[in-house]
Formats: structure tokens, sequence, C-alpha cells
């Protein structure tokens, strides 16, 4: 596996939409929740405050959040939706045959499907793994963590256009 594994493919959308999300908790939302600390400490005994412990809580979860989103738009690369050409890529909706059922699915980082109802699965998944690259009518097997072995066959591929 090259080292691009770790690159994130989104769109110029999804990358906007994730910049403004960060800009808003690192400023707006870092100052809220110290202030809802602060309101919450003057109530006095710190060990009985649930509103205390709730906006600390929260806050670690923001901190986690502005570190991910950090992190994941470093590694970004931004571009257009890649346009099908019936091969499997990251940003491409993939209808297949796994394990005998049908599926369709974004492949790429959850974070490009923003408010649309598809399933995502990443491409350093077990299941993107073994299709990325793949072209319509090709089958593949992948291990799944459980250990057994899954067969696939790609149906279509086409391009995401992000609805």
């Amino acid at each position: 596996m090259s080292s691009d594994a770790q690159v994130t493919f989104l769109t110029q959308e999804a990358h906007d939409r994730l910049t403004a999300e960060l800009e808003h908790l690192s400023t707006t939302g870092r100052e809220e929740i110290a202030k809802r600390i602060e309101a919450a400490r003057e109530e006095g005994d710190l060990k009985e405050n649930g509103g205390y412990h709730a906006a600390k809580d929260e806050q670690g979860k923001q901190e986690a959040r502005i570190r991910t989103l950090q992190a994941l738009l470093k590694s970004a690369k931004v571009g257009d939706t890649p346009q099908s050409h019936g091969i499997v890529e990251p940003g491409t909706v993939v209808t297949a045959v796994i394990a005998g059922g049908e599926e369709t699915f974004l492949l790429g980082n959850r974070e490009i499907a923003g408010g649309t109802e598809l399933d995502v699965y990443s491409e350093v998944s077990p299941l993107g793994e073994a299709i990325i690259g793949r072209k319509e009518g090709e089958k593949v097997s992948y291990t799944a963590p459980n250990g057994k072995d899954i067969s696939v066959e790609i149906v279509k591929v086409e391009t995401y256009d992000g609805q």
C-alpha cells in the first residue's frame, strides 16, 4: 500500500463545509463551552454539579472533533468528484453484489457524503481495498475482519453527484 492511503478525497463542497465547521468549533464553539463551564463552576460544588460535568464532557467531544477535522483537512485532496469510467475509485458510487446481496454505496470518507442517504465505505476498509481499481463486471473476494471470505461482483460504477 502506498503512502497515498492517508490522503482523503473531498469535494470542494465537503471541504468548504468541514472548514466552516472547524472554524465555528475553534472559535464560537470554544467560547460557548468555556462560558458554560465557567457558569457551572460558579454554582459551587463541582462534585455534584451535573451541568459542569456535562459541559466538560461536551468540551472533550468538541476538541476531539476539532482534531479529527484538522487531520482530515490537512490530508485532503480537494477536487471534483471523479468522473466514472467504470473503474472503482474514491468518490464513486458503486453498485455491487456482496455475498449474494446487491448494495449501492459511496466509496470514500463519510464526510464526503454530507446529508446523503448512501452508505459509505472507506477505501481503506477490507471491502474498499479489494475493489479499488476494479472494473464493472469484475469479481473479487476479500477476507472480512471475522475471517470469512466474501465475494464481490462490481455491477456498476457511477459518478457521485453529491445528492
